[in-house]
């Protein structure tokens, strides 16, 4: 049900949910692996690798940890990821990517 009047419906390989303005998650318990592949693949990623998940991964453990997205630097010293290999792996930033991908809500710009 679409209980915001700015989501839409994100339909893709199968996979139905709301999406804001952004594409980000409206309701994030929804997200799963297969979802954020076809988000990413979406937006024109191609096959999410190791390191993709890796980065996801520890973006959706901090967030539950502590409600928020982590910062870029803390990202990369966690993740063993240097800030050009993150943005490799995401070319449109760990916001607008990692945290997409990973079902956050969209972040107040602190990724």
């Amino acid at each position: 049900m679409n209980d915001n009047n700015s989501a839409k419906l994100f339909e893709f390989a199968g996979i139905r949910t709301y999406v804001d303005q952004d594409g980000f998650l409206v309701h994030p318990e929804e997200w799963s692996r297969r979802m954020a592949a076809a988000l990413a693949a979406a937006d024109g990623v191609g096959d999410l690798s190791e390191d993709h998940w890796k980065v996801m991964s520890y973006v959706r453990d901090y967030w539950r940890e502590n409600d928020v997205a982590p910062m870029v630097r803390l990202l990369c010293r966690e993740t063993g990821l240097s800030l050009k290999q993150i943005y490799d792996l995401f070319p449109n930033g760990p916001a607008h990517g990692a945290c997409k991908y990973a079902g956050l809500p969209r972040p107040d710009g602190c990724v």
